[in-house]
């Protein structure tokens, strides 16, 4: 018997969907493509310390098959170190590989502040790594922000530079391969 997907989206604004609403978001999105359950675990604000403090009920009491886990972006803007936001997803990976969830990396979006953004990449490119080591699927929903010469559209995201357009959400989705659920 096939299992059915249950998917925990565990994350912050962008995976809640602000300002609009979880109904604009990415997750929505996935509940009306494919069969199967999305939860979205998004709040606004989180940092990946604050999404692995509310990991056992966030995620692990819905026993899902899936977690897509995207984080990283506050912590930047707080002022957290790269070693702690890699050590809280690191940490939140191995805990669901171990309850045999599978393991999907969301790539933190692209945000319009040149400091930001360069801890970011630092940030992506740990992801990547860490995803080819433990053999993870990966969403990049960064390249979302990126026209075919590689500038920064920020006709996506809003005056804040950093949240998602309703134009962005979708751009987003259209990321997501789809078959990534169905392994």
């Amino acid at each position: 018997m096939k299992q059915s997907i249950k998917a925990v989206c565990l994350g912050d604004s962008i995976t809640w969907g602000f300002p609009y609403g979880p109904e604009v978001s990415w997750v929505t999105m996935l509940n009306k493509s494919l069969d199967g359950q999305f939860i979205n675990k998004g709040i606004n604000g989180n940092t990946t310390s604050d999404m692995l403090k509310r990991f056992e009920r966030a995620v692990l009491t819905y026993q899902p098959t899936h977690l897509v886990l995207m984080g990283g972006i506050n912590d930047v803007i707080c002022g957290e170190s790269l070693d702690r936001i890699k050590l809280n997803l690191q940490t939140m990976a191995q805990r669901a590989m171990q309850e045999n969830i599978m393991v999907i990396l969301g790539m933190p979006t692209a945000v319009d502040m040149p400091g930001i953004e360069n801890i970011l990449k630092k940030l992506r490119t740990w992801i990547k790594q860490f995803a080819e080591e433990k053999q993870l699927k990966v969403i990049h929903f960064e390249k979302a922000f990126y026209d075919k010469n590689g500038a920064l559209r920020d006709d996506l995201l809003l005056p804040d530079g950093g949240h998602p357009t309703a134009q962005g959400y979708q751009e987003m989705f259209k990321q997501i391969d789809l078959n990534i659920f169905k392994a």
